[in-house]
Formats: C-alpha cells, sequence, structure tokens
C-alpha cells in the first residue's frame, strides 16, 4: 500500500502550476510556428516583400503575388506544418507505447506499406488522388499486419510488436526494390521523390490539418494517463488506468498520424524522432505538455526544412526529406552523445 501512495504521489497531477507552464511553453511555440510561416510563404524563387504579403491579405496584391501566395505557397505551407505535427505527434506516441525513446512513427513499418501503395498506383500511372488513397491504404494494411502478427493467439509486448514491425519493414523494403527495378525509367524520378519525402505532391493540405487539429483535441487529454503507462504496465495498473484499451488507443492513433503524414508528402524521416526527443531534454516528460508542444515543434521544423529545400537550389528543389535527413542525423548524433 505504501508502494501504491508513493507511486500516486510521484505521478503527474493536475496541479496549478500545469497551466502556467502550458500557456507559456505552448505560446512561444505558437509564435515561433508563426513567424517560420509568414518566412516560407515570403520567401522563394520569387520573393514577396512584406508590403506584398499585407496586400494579398488587404486584397490590393497584382495577380502574380496573389497566386504565389494563395494558389501555391500558403497550401504548401499550411501541408507542411500539418505533416510535421502529425509525424511529432506519432512519435511521441510510439515512444510512449514501445517505453522506447529512440522510436519512432516508422518503426513498425507504416512507411513501407503506404510506399508500396503508392509506388503501385504510380507504375499503373493513376492519378495523384489515387496514389494519396493508395498509400493511406497501404499504411492502413500494414497497421493491420503488425498487430495481428504480434499479437498471434495471445498477448503482445512492446518488444514483439516492434520486432515485428522490423520484419514487416524488411519486407515492405523488399517489394520496394523490386518495383523500382521492374518500373518505366520515366516514372523512376517520381517514385525516388516520394520515397525520399517531396511536398510538390501535397495538393490539398486540409486533409492533414483537420486530422492534427482532431489529434490535438482528442489525445491531449490522455496526457494524465500516457505519463503513468510511460512507466510500465504494471504500474499503471496498480493506478487505475485500463492498460490494454489506452495501448490500443495509442497504436491505432499513432498509425492513423502516420498514415496521414506519408499520404500527404510521402516519407520524411527523423522529424518524429528528433522533435519529442528534443521536448523531452528540454520540458521534461509530461505528455500533457510534450504531445501539444511535439504539434507545433514539429510543423515549425518541417515548414523551415521545406523553405530550406524550395530555396537552397533555386529555381530547382530538393525532397523534404533530404533536408529533414541532413538535420536530423547530426542533431541526433549530438543528443546520444549528450545523453551518456
Amino acid at each position: 500500500m505504501a508502494g501504491v501512495e508513493h507511486e500516486a504521489a510521484a505521478a503527474p497531477g493536475p496541479g496549478v502550476s500545469l497551466m502556467p507552464r502550458l500557456i507559456k511553453t505552448l505560446g512561444g511555440l505558437a509564435a515561433l510556428a508563426m513567424a517560420a510561416m509568414v518566412l516560407a510563404v515570403a520567401v522563394g524563387s520569387v520573393a514577396i516583400p512584406v508590403s506584398g504579403l499585407l496586400g494579398v491579405i488587404s486584397g490590393d496584391a497584382d495577380a502574380l503575388h496573389r497566386t504565389l501566395v494563395l494558389e501555391l505557397r500558403v497550401p504548401r505551407v499550411l501541408a507542411a506544418f500539418a505533416t510535421g505535427g502529425l509525424l511529432a505527434v506519432a512519435g511521441a506516441l510510439m515512444q510512449v507505447l514501445l517505453r522506447n525513446p529512440l522510436a519512432d512513427p516508422y518503426v513498425l513499418g507504416l512507411s513501407g506499406g503506404a510506399a508500396v501503395g503508392a509506388l503501385g498506383a504510380m507504375l499503373l500511372g493513376l492519378g495523384t488522388v489515387v496514389v494519396s488513397g493508395s498509400a493511406f491504404a497501404g499504411a492502413l494494411l500494414s497497421t493491420v499486419l503488425v498487430f495481428g502478427l504480434a499479437h498471434g493467439t495471445g498477448s503482445w509486448t512492446p518488444t514483439r510488436l516492434l520486432l515485428t514491425g522490423v520484419v514487416v519493414a524488411a519486407g515492405w523494403g523488399a517489394v520496394i526494390t523490386f518495383m523500382l527495378v521492374i518500373g518505366p525509367t520515366e516514372r523512376i524520378p517520381g517514385m525516388l521523390y516520394w520515397l525520399m519525402g517531396d511536398l510538390a505532391y501535397a495538393r490539398s493540405p486540409w486533409p492533414a490539418v483537420v486530422v492534427l487539429a482532431l489529434a490535438c483535441a482528442l489525445i491531449v487529454p490522455l496526457g494524465r494517463s500516457l505519463n503513468v503507462l510511460a512507466r510500465g504496465p504494471l504500474q499503471a495498473a496498480t493506478l487505475g488506468v485500463a492498460v490494454r484499451p489506452l495501448e490500443w488507443s495509442v497504436y491505432v492513433a499513432a498509425s492513423l498520424l502516420t498514415a496521414t503524414a506519408v499520404t500527404t508528402a510521402g516519407t520524411i524521416g527523423f522529424i518524429g524522432l528528433i522533435v519529442p526527443h528534443m521536448l523531452r531534454l528540454v520540458f521534461g516528460s509530461d505528455q500533457r505538455i510534450i504531445l501539444p508542444a511535439s504539434a507545433l515543434a514539429g510543423g515549425t521544423l518541417l515548414v523551415l526544412a521545406d523553405t530550406l529545400a524550395r530555396t537552397l537550389i533555386a529555381p530547382e528543389q530538393l525532397p523534404v526529406g533530404v533536408i529533414t535527413a541532413m538535420l536530423g542525423v547530426p542533431t541526433f548524433l549530438y543528443l546520444l552523445y549528450r545523453s551518456r
């Protein structure tokens, strides 16, 4: 009984001190996100001055600025922000579910299933809408496959789920390689860009934006239960958390968020791994702060990375996944060095 009381006392409570911290943290990250989005809209192969942006808002801008801002850059910036937020929140959830700070949204093979679906549609010469739908269907198929194989005839553990995901991801990788080998030469560049992550294919940002908003509204209130779950299933059950339903909910939510992100922009690495990890180092491990902060920080990071991808060798564009990898690898190595 004393042990239970000790755990209950150690578990994060609703205390009064959380709200000021939450407002301060999210307010700062929201301001940074707004600045990044304004910068992304203004910068590009054609720079738009502040007067041009104000003219677009007031309706007095010329046709070129209006087309650039409203039809090209704003949708892409929104898609980048929503995709980065989805990947970061999914990464934070997977790290709690697997109780592993190095887990990321792709660790269970979702990106491989989505890639097989998308590349299959590209090989058949189908349109962008069908490619996106096929990617989403492939990600969901991978989710069901991994969960079914990991569950088997009994229960699943984080280790079993992780190992099953690694094996399924390897299988998807073999299928992807085969499709690239047999694919027509003229379609290979588009397929490679999709695999590296490219927001040029993000036609409409609104599905990702809506899913991110719903995720924040539905998942963030579970932050207290996730704090307890991160201690382990036995402690969580002792403190009254329904462990198995919560783990299923986290797995399904992370899978849907990842599937939506991959459908929107292809496979973009390191966002879901680096962002939650860095936020925990700065703000601690309270999921009530980490989850909404991940949405804002992940979105901001991908907006800035996409801005670099558009401008680094303008008028040519790089796949944004190349930029996130170039930023993510040294950052991750530095974090590993710091955590010794």
